[in-house]
C-alpha cells in the first residue's frame, strides 16, 4: 500500500463515508495474499512457497518480477498476478519492445505447463494517486496496452489477464448526498479511468482495486463509529434507499459499482487487489482488531453472501503475508506491520482462511534459521549520557522502531528501554555484528531476553553475510574476525 491510500477514505467521513467495489462471482472460494518483500532480511523463497502451500493459499500478488520468487513457484498450482512497479510506465508506454521484452523474461519463461501459473500482469500499483501529481496518468494505458499487445504476439492473451491495480480515491460519494449510490469517479480522473475501463472489458479483464476500513479510524474516530469498520454488524447501519450498510467494505464496494454503472459497465469484473489490517504501528492497529477484521471479512467474502448491490463470493487479496520492516512509514507507522506473519513465518494470531471459522491455525514456515540468542542494550554502567537521543534517533533511522510509536506494542517501555529497543533493532537488522553494539560505549551485548509480555526484542532470521558470522560459528570465531578487521585498520594508518 502506497502513501496516499490514507487519502481515498478523506471521503467516507460523509457515509460514514461510502466508497465500494463489485463483486467477482466465481466458484472457487479461494482467499489471495500479498507477498511484498521490502525487509531487510527474508525468507529464503521456497521456505515461503512452502508455507503458502501448507496455509492452503491458491492466489498470490507480486509487486514486482522476483526471479528466485518465480522459480520457487515453479511446479505450484497457485495463481499468480504479477505486477510491473510504477516505475516502468513511461518507459513501456514508449517502447512497445521493452513491453515484448518483460513479457518474454517474465511471462513466456515462466508461464507453461509444469510451470508457474501466471493469471494476472498487473500494470502499475494506485498509479493514480493524489501523490503522484499526476506524473502516470497518461502513460498507464498506453503502457497497458503494450502489455497486453505483447502478451497476445506471445499467445498468452486469452489465459493472462491484464490489470491496473487501483486505489479507492480514483471514486467518490459526493458531500451532498454520500450514499453508496451516488458514487462516481473523481471528475478530474473519470476520462482517464473509464478509458482504461473500456480497455479492460474489451480484454475480459478485471478491475482492480484496494480498500483499507483501517485507514478511516486512523484519520479519525470521528470519520464513523469504530464498529462500522467491522463485520459484526454496525448499531447505526447507513440507509441507502432500500439498501442497508453495516460495514465499510461493503459501502465502499458499491460506491464503485455506481461508478462503473454511471459509466456503463454494471458488470464489471472486480478484484479487490488489498485489503487487511495491521497489528502494531497505531492505537487501533492491534493483533485483536487485525483478528477480528480479517476473520469476519474472509467469513463475508467467501460465504456468496456478497454485498447489497451484488451476490456472490468477492475475490480478494488479503494484505500482507508477512510484515515487512524497510517499507516507508510515510503513511503511517503501522506500514511495516499489516502481516499475517511475522517476518520470520510466525502467525500471529490464529485465522481460518476458509471463512468457516473452525478454528484452524495458520502454519508457520518450517526450518527458519536465526541469529544467535544475542541483544543489544543500553550499557548500565554508562554514566555519560548526553550522546543518548542522538544514539537512539541514529538508530533508530536505519532500522525499525515503529513499535515504539503511540499505541504501539513497545509505547509502554521507559527511556532506557527506548534505548535498549533502538539499540537492539539496529544491531539485528546490520547482523549482530559486534561493532553495530557500541554507540559511544552506551550499547553492550547480552545473552538475556530482555523482551517483556507486549514488546518483543527480536533477533532476526540469518542470511547473507549474517549466515557467514552466525551460521553456527562461535563468539570467539567472532570476536576473531573483528579484531582482525581492527589490525588492519590500524596498518592502514600508517601506510
Amino acid at each position: 500500500m502506497t502513501q496516499t491510500s490514507l487519502l481515498f477514505l478523506v471521503f467516507m467521513t460523509m457515509l460514514y463515508k461510502g466508497t465500494s467495489i463489485h463483486i467477482h462471482n466465481h466458484k472457487g472460494k479461494g482467499v489471495g495474499v500479498n507477498w511484498g518483500t521490502q525487509s531487510t532480511q527474508q525468507l529464503p523463497a521456497d521456505k515461503v512457497v512452502k508455507m503458502l502451500r501448507d496455509n492452503g493459499f491458491n492466489k498470490l500478488k507480486l509487486f514486482e518480477a522476483d526471479e528466485n520468487i518465480l522459480g520457487a513457484l515453479m511446479g505450484t498450482d497457485i495463481e499468480v498476478m504479477l505486477a510491473l512497479p510504477n516505475k516502468m510506465l513511461r518507459n513501456l508506454s514508449e517502447d512497445p519492445d521493452a513491453a515484448a521484452s518483460w513479457v518474454d523474461a517474465y511471462v513466456t519463461s515462466y508461464s507453461y505447463p509444469g510451470g508457474v501459473h501466471i493469471k494476472y500482469v498487473a500494470v502499475g500499483n494506485e498509479p493514480f494517486l493524489k501523490s503522484y501529481n499526476g506524473i502516470y496518468l497518461h502513460c498507464t494505458l498506453p503502457a497497458l496496452r503494450n502489455i497486453q499487445r505483447a502478451l497476445d504476439h506471445s499467445r498468452h492473451g486469452s489465459n493472462v489477464k491484464v490489470t491496473v491495480p487501483f486505489n479507492a480515491d480514483v471514486y467518490y460519494s459526493p458531500d451532498s448526498n454520500p450514499v453508496p449510490s451516488a458514487g462516481d469517479f473523481r471528475p478530474e480522473l473519470r476520462d482517464s479511468t473509464i478509458e482504461i475501463i473500456q480497455f479492460l472489458h474489451s480484454n475480459d479483464a478485471p478491475f482492480t482495486v484496494n480498500s483499507y476500513p483501517f485507514l478511516s479510524l486512523y484519520l479519525g474516530d470521528d470519520f464513523f463509529p469504530v464498529d462500522y469498520a467491522f463485520f459484526d454488524g454496525a448499531n447505526k447501519p447507513v440507509k441507502d434507499g432500500d439498501l442497508l450498510y453495516t460495514n465499510v467494505f461493503d459501502a465502499n464496494l458499491d460506491t464503485l459499482l455506481s461508478a462503473l454503472s454511471k459509466a456503463g459497465y454494471p458488470d464489471m469484473k472486480i478484484i479487490v487487489g488489498e485489503v487487511g489490517w495491521p497489528t502494531d504501528g497505531d492505537k487501533n492497529a492491534n493483533i485483536q482488531n487485525a483478528n477480528k477484521f480479517n476473520q469476519g471479512l474472509l467469513r463475508h467474502v467467501l460465504s456468496g453472501n456478497g454485498t447489497p448491490l451484488r451476490k456472490g463470493v468477492i475475490d480478494i487479496y488479503l494484505f500482507s503475508l508477512m510484515d515487512e520492516n524497510a517499507k516507508s512509514v510515510a503513511p503511517g507507522s503501522f506500514e511495516r506491520h499489516w502481516g499475517l506473519f511475522e517476518y520470520d513465518g510466525k502467525p500471529k494470531y490464529e485465522l481460518d482462511l476458509s471463512g468457516l471459522e473452525k478454528n484452524k491455525d495458520l502454519v508457520p514456515a518450517e526450518d527458519v534459521k536465526y541469529m544467535p540468542k544475542r541483544w543489544c542494550v543500553l550499557n548500565p554502567d554508562a554514566i555519560d549520557l548526553d550522546d543518548l537521543p542522538d544514539s537512539i534517533d541514529y538508530a533508530c533511522s536505519r532500522s525499525d522502531c515503529t513499535s515504539l510509536g503511540y499505541g504501539s506494542s513497545c509505547n509502554h517501555l521507559s527511556v532506557e528501554g527506548n534505548a535498549s529497543y533502538a539499540f537492539n533493532m539496529y544491531y539485528q537488522v546490520n547482523g549482530q555484528q559486534i561493532w553495530d553494539c557500541d554507540f559511544f560505549g552506551l550499547a553492550m551485548v547480552t545473552d538475556e531476553d530482555p523482551s517483556d509480555e507486549n514488546c518483543l526484542f527480536p533477533v532476526m532470521i540469518s542470511y547473507g553475510a549474517a549466515v557467514l558470522l552466525h551460521g553456527g560459528v562461535s563468539d570467539t570465531v567472532v570476536k576473531v574476525i573483528w579484531g582482525s578487521y581492527m589490525f588492519l585498520g590500524f596498518l592502514l594508518l600508517y601506510i
